[in-house]
Formats: structure tokens, sequence, C-alpha cells
């Protein structure tokens, strides 16, 4: 069994800084980095994201990513897991202040969250889940287990690829996956416990995937 390397993807957007502790403390190796060459080296990715939709793709489009992204991703089949934002521009698009396009990864939209006098908007706290598919991404956690949100608009997609929902008002997903793309709106980094549990049961998916391929 090879040892992979995660490539945390940094195209400036959001502190990753929590996520590299939570690798660090599951003694993972990762880089952190936006060049191309790291990139095709890597064997998985964390695309972490964190404000908003419009920005995150144009600094994708500056960095000139794109392309080798979608080569790794969707022609080579390598793991990706993308958090917050990061989830929510695997979308087709996003109507977060006008219309963008996202990658195109997960068929959805990307659309405004409803308020009310009861549901305050963004989504900010610790939520349960409700789990819709169990492997791999949730295989290690508990029933009860809870997760820290923080977010005003939400991933509406197919339910064939929803893996997660909670309650916030409605029904939110909160976690996706589609073959080798996985997706959560949550923050794992700083969902404690449970949120290390969410990256070694991405690790080790990428684990039994190797030893399948062997």
């Amino acid at each position: 069994m090879k040892n992979d390397k995660t490539i945390i993807i940094d195209y400036g957007v959001g502190n990753h800084h929590s996520i590299e502790n939570a690798l660090k403390m599951l003694g993972c190796e990762f880089d952190v980095s936006c060049n191309k060459k790291d990139i095709r080296d890597g064997d998985s990715y964390i695309l972490p994201g964190v404000g908003a939709f419009a920005e995150a793709m144009d600094n994708l489009n500056s960095k000139d990513i794109l392309e080798v992204l979608n080569k790794e991703v969707l022609e080579k089949k390598k793991p990706i897991l993308g958090i917050c934002l990061g989830m929510q521009i695997m979308a087709d698009s996003s109507e977060e202040n006008g219309h963008h396009v996202g990658l195109g990864w997960i068929e959805g939209r990307v659309v405004k969250m409803d308020a009310s006098e009861e549901v305050k908007i963004p989504h900010v706290g610790w939520n349960n889940l409700i789990v819709k598919k169990r492997k791999p991404l949730f295989d290690l956690t508990k029933e009860d287990a809870h997760y820290y949100f923080d977010h005003s608009y939400r991933f509406d997609c197919s339910h064939e690829n929803i893996s997660a929902t909670c309650l916030h008002g409605n029904d939110i997903v909160a976690a996706v996956q589609k073959e080798n793309i996985f997706g959560v709106q949550f923050h794992p980094e700083k969902s404690q416990v449970s949120g290390l549990k969410i990256f070694r049961s991405f690790f080790n998916n990428i684990k039994n995937m190797d030893v399948l391929d062997a």
C-alpha cells in the first residue's frame, strides 16, 4: 500500500490552518499548494473555502488550475473532499450575488437559504446530521454526532448525490458524494472528534481503493 499524499488546494479563500492541524493529528502526509505540478503529483485533494462563490471561482481561474483539477478529478478519478464553500463550488451554478458558473462536478445549484422569525440566517453553530449514506464518510461517526456549520447558502441537488442532511428550518444538504467526489457543508476541521472521524473515513476510503487497485 503506497503512502498517499493529499494536496490542500490553496486558492486564496479561507483559512486552511485548521485543516492542516487536523491532518497532522491524523498523521496524514500533505502539502498546501496551488501549483499545477503538485496537484498532478497528488493522490487526493481537500478543497477548502470560506467566503463568496464568485471570488472562489475567479481565484481558481486566475491561478489557472481548473484544467488540471478537472483532469485529475474527473478523468483520473482521484478523490477530493470539498469543505463548505469548497463543496458549493462543485455545483453547476450559484445565485449568490448574481448568477455564477461553478465547477459542474455534481449537478445542482447553490441557492439562498430561507430566513424567518424562527430560522436565523446565516446558519451558524452546531447541528446534528440525518445520514442518508453511511459509507464512506460517516461509517465511523455516532448517530448523535454534531458538526459546526457557518453558511447562508445551500446546495440544491439530486437526492441520489446526497449523503447527509441537517435540519435548519427545512432539510438542508449537509454532505454530497458522487463516485470519487465528496463534499460537506459543515467544517470537520472545527467539529472536534466527530470532524476528525470524517477525515479519517475519507482517507480510509482512499486506502481501500489502493488495495483494490494493487
